[in-house]
């Protein structure tokens, strides 16, 4: 296999679990859903070149922890498929992950947009 086929092939593999975490995970698709509302609102309320690579990153941290929560589930059902107290144990630490990942990304929007919103709000009150 040339080296052009392994990267197309390694290109398709990305693309497909990216779709197969769209398809089967609602959580997934929440977030991907929320990160395109908070940066087209960051475009929109005309937010700093920094602030927006800042909410990106944030985005894409979440949506990697996502990405990994994903993993792992698939991963212990595959090991584990009857309930089993510690594979849920495994579970639930992964999903902390990403609650945390997404209450640091809610709080760094927070500290972006209120100021804005609060100057806006009192611009057009004046």
């Amino acid at each position: 296999m040339k080296d052009i086929d392994r990267i197309k092939f390694s290109f398709r593999n990305a693309i497909s679990g990216i779709k197969t975490a769209f398809i089967t995970q609602r959580n997934f698709r929440i977030h991907i859903v929320a990160g395109a509302l908070v940066l087209t609102f960051a475009i929109v309320i005309h937010v700093s070149h920094e602030e927006l690579i800042l909410l990106m990153m944030i985005i894409l941290i979440v949506v990697i922890s996502e990405l990994f929560n994903t993993a792992l589930e698939f991963s212990v059902d595959l090991i584990s498929p009857e309930y089993n107290q510690l594979a849920k144990k495994v579970k639930d630490v992964s999903a902390a992950a990403v609650f945390l990942t997404t209450i640091v990304a809610v709080a760094i929007g927070l500290i972006i947009f209120i100021p804005k919103i609060l100057s806006l709000i009192l611009i057009n009150y004046k």
